[in-house]
């Protein structure tokens, strides 16, 4: 496939980075996310012949990467590790000249069985949902009763298998926002960079209130109290997390706070859904449909041409705009396009 020069939206952002939903279900039934009152015994998941194969994601990531210039792909689901045979699709990204980094969102229930598989394959790193160390609040928040335990032994399974490790805690008012300096001490023993994500609102099932949201600037304060912080540089544009050092050390922590401190100026992400739909906001109310365009008679070129021509035309800061009363509208569901 010709290679060509980068894509740029409306706002001159490139596009970089693509996160692939492989699958809409998941084992947890977190409030924020998928709540079990929404996502019960008769919710209509994708059937099989609504999910992008493997081929075909397999197709559409060498598009994105080799004619559209994005360098690292992210897993996601709803659990992506429900999806059989992940492994397979990991080993067939990672043969793709030009991927230079393979990631995947879990929670991690399912790693130590497939870890060490995921690892040979190609995946170079996980980032594990956890939000309390309380399994009494823990328990609630997942909608099963899922022990932290099982999410514990997750993630020693990834970092046993040669995994780099990230943990994402969703924090929400009076929910478990006492848990945040726990968490912090945890995990900076533990060696792993814990990142606090202010809730969002995402889709329109959870309930999102603004007074539920515990922000950014209160996060650091409460642990700089504890643990003096101070702010680091980002690894590269386009990080969404900002990032803080436990100060004379090289531990640190990160903060996404999409609500309270927008990052949609150096936003680079694209997001394919399960159904193959693309999106270019995680807040989108719809995706442009790729699955047809790929089970159709295009050429690699015409799909290309296709993609570029929504690139050029992203407009999205939905966090920018978030105050604004006239931006209220339906969006997709989390569980459709990952985080």
């Amino acid at each position: 496939m010709a290679k060509h020069d980068s894509v740029y939206d409306y706002f001159n952002r490139p596009l970089r980075d693509l996160r692939i939903s492989v699958t809409d279900k998941c084992n947890f039934r977190c409030t924020y996310c998928m709540p079990a009152e929404i996502f019960g015994p008769d919710y209509p998941f994708l059937k099989r012949n609504e999910l992008l194969s493997y081929e075909e994601i397999e197709r559409l990531t060498t598009i994105f990467v080799q004619a559209l210039g994005v360098k690292k792909i992210r897993i996601t689901g709803g659990e992506p590790l429900m999806r059989k045979d992940l492994s397979t699709l990991i080993e067939r990204i990672n043969q793709i000249d030009g991927v230079e980094d393979i990631a995947m969102t879990t929670n991690g229930y399912f790693l130590p069985k497939y870890a060490k598989k995921l690892k040979s394959a190609g995946l170079k790193r996980v980032s594990i949902s956890l939000d309390s160390l309380s399994d009494d609040v823990f328990g609630k928040i997942n909608g099963r009763g899922v022990s932290v335990k099982s999410v514990l032994d997750g993630i020693d399974s990834a970092a046993e298998a040669g995994l780099q490790v990230k943990i994402n805690m969703v924090v929400k008012q009076g929910m478990n926002d006492h848990e945040i300096i726990p968490m912090a001490k945890f995990f900076r023993e533990k060696g792993h960079i814990l990142r606090f994500i202010e809730f969002m609102d995402v889709g329109n099932t959870n309930q999102w209130n603004l007074k539920d949201v515990y922000p950014k600037k209160q996060i650091i304060e409460d642990i700089h109290q504890v643990m003096p912080l101070e702010p680091i540089n980002p690894n590269y544009t386009g990080e969404v997390a900002s990032r803080y050092r436990y100060i004379g050390s090289t531990e640190e922590i990160g903060v996404i706070s999409s609500v309270s401190d927008a990052f949609c100026s150096t936003c680079n992400r694209a997001r394919l859904s399960a159904s193959g739909s693309l999106y270019t906001c995680l807040f989108a109310s719809k995706g442009h449909d790729l699955r047809e365009q790929i089970r159709s008679t295009k050429t690699d070129e015409e799909l290309t041409d296709h993609i570029k021509t929504i690139w050029n035309g992203r407009k999205d800061q939905y966090s920018v705009e978030r105050s604004d009363a006239s931006t209220v509208r339906k969006k997709i569901e989390m569980s459709h396009i990952g985080g």
